[in-house]
């Protein structure tokens, strides 16, 4: 089976221009977040890039910024590979547990262990190590170390979510979240160490979460489930507007799954391993549903955060990830299938993306929108990600078998 379908000549993403612009805003995005470098890591950047006081280095953003630095540096752009290394020491020395294995969620080392944020650190270690950066290496190794003997449910066939500083008591909780970023770490982790038993686990994670939950509930992620794998639909109903297990469905989520499954293919096929059917069905699947049901769902055009389980917009705030990663989707269902479908949903992101998210004034993009399509930040104030809008501009011009930093580096 063919993964990619001939493009037409007016596509986008055969327009020199086009792919120029899109190197051009990305190296507008990176000088912004230089100063998101801190002592012991990186932190978060305010509406005007500016470090707030008191800034502490964080686990999430020391992990992105890193990865994104890694991408830089792997494209030949000066200036960044002294940040990358900066973020490996940083992994390697503030945020690691030198008592009990593992990273902290930031400087001020305490609280629990997070799959979502161990899968950020495999991501940037896989990255680091693609960069070919000193220390990267033995920072990949640990990393793989404790996702295995911490993290990864054989049993399961997917990741637990959050244990102990200590190791010693687990959280009675499974989220499609944290799983995600998983799959999205063992793709690069299969590239960086050339073990096809990542992609074997990424299937595994897919197809529970998305071919098992989502595809029977008519391609609607659920976010929210028990030990027992059992769906939490009432989860967090409480705190709707909660930025990382918010209420209800995420399409966001639904965008950045339904690449990935495109991702999983074509590294599948590329390593000649068994490759379902249904990898490319439930990512068309899983698009559709999304954009019908996100988008204009108020009134007003963008992607609305969260959706009850009647498919009715919740927490209505625009976010820049969400966009970003409908951009990448619709790139790669647009690569691999060429129906000009996607073609449209493609140019509509992008033209409501650059229009309302990308500051041209105080930079980077926008992290947040109000019901009326103006700057907000109720859910995420300042702009502290780089990850999402620089993987935005990235994606669309690579091929969908590599990892993103595998394929930069080729």
């Amino acid at each position: 089976m063919r993964t990619v379908a001939p493009l037409h000549p007016d596509s986008w993403l055969q327009k020199p221009a086009h792919i120029a612009w899109l190197a051009a805003e990305g190296m507008r995005l990176l000088p912004f977040a230089r100063a998101s470098r801190v002592d012991q890591g990186f932190a978060a950047l305010d509406a005007c890039g500016r470090l707030p006081e008191p800034a502490c280095a964080e686990l999430i953003h020391t992990t992105r910024m890193t990865h994104c630095f890694a991408l830089a540096h792997i494209q030949g752009i000066p200036g960044y590979a002294e940040l990358l290394d900066h973020g490996i020491g940083a992994l390697q020395g503030a945020l690691r547990d030198t008592e009990f294995g593992g990273w902290f969620a930031d400087a001020a080392r305490a609280g629990d262990k997070s799959a979502y944020l161990h899968a950020f650190v495999a991501l940037a270690a896989s990255s680091a190590r693609m960069a070919g950066r000193p220390g990267a290496q033995a920072l990949l190794d640990e990393a793989i170390a404790v996702l295995e003997a911490r993290f990864w449910s054989e049993e399961e066939g997917a990741l637990r979510e959050n244990l102990s500083r200590d190791w010693g008591q687990e959280e009675a909780y499974r989220g499609a979240n944290s799983n995600m970023h998983a799959t999205e770490a063992f793709l690069a982790l299969a590239d960086a160490t050339g073990d096809t038993l990542w992609l074997q686990r990424a299937l595994r994670i897919a197809e529970r979460v998305i071919h098992g939950h989502a595809a029977t509930r008519g391609h609607v992620v659920v976010e929210h489930f028990d030990q027992e794998w059992e769906a939490l639909p009432d989860y967090n109903d409480d705190r709707r507007a909660d930025p990382f297990r918010p209420y209800g469905s995420t399409p966001g989520h639904s965008f950045e799954w339904a690449r990935l499954l495109l991702h999983l293919e074509a590294a599948l096929q590329a390593a000649e391993l068994p490759a379902p059917d249904w990898l490319l069905a439930d990512a068309c699947g899983l698009f559709a549903r999304a954009s019908r049901d996100a988008w204009n769902a108020d009134g007003a055009p963008g992607l609305v955060y969260t959706l009850d389980w009647a498919s009715q917009p919740v927490v209505r705030a625009r976010l820049h990830w969400v966009h970003a990663e409908a951009i990448a989707a619709a790139a790669a269902l647009l690569k691999r299938t060429g129906e000009p479908a996607y073609e449209d949903w493609y140019r509509c992101f992008w033209e409501f993306s650059a229009s309302r998210f990308m500051d041209l004034q105080n930079g980077s993009w926008h992290h947040e929108l109000d019901t009326s399509n103006q700057p907000a930040s109720s859910i995420w104030p300042g702009k502290p990600d780089l990850y999402h809008a620089y993987q935005a501009i990235l994606l669309p011009r690579l091929p969908l078998a590599k990892s993103l930093a595998t394929a930069l580096a080729v």
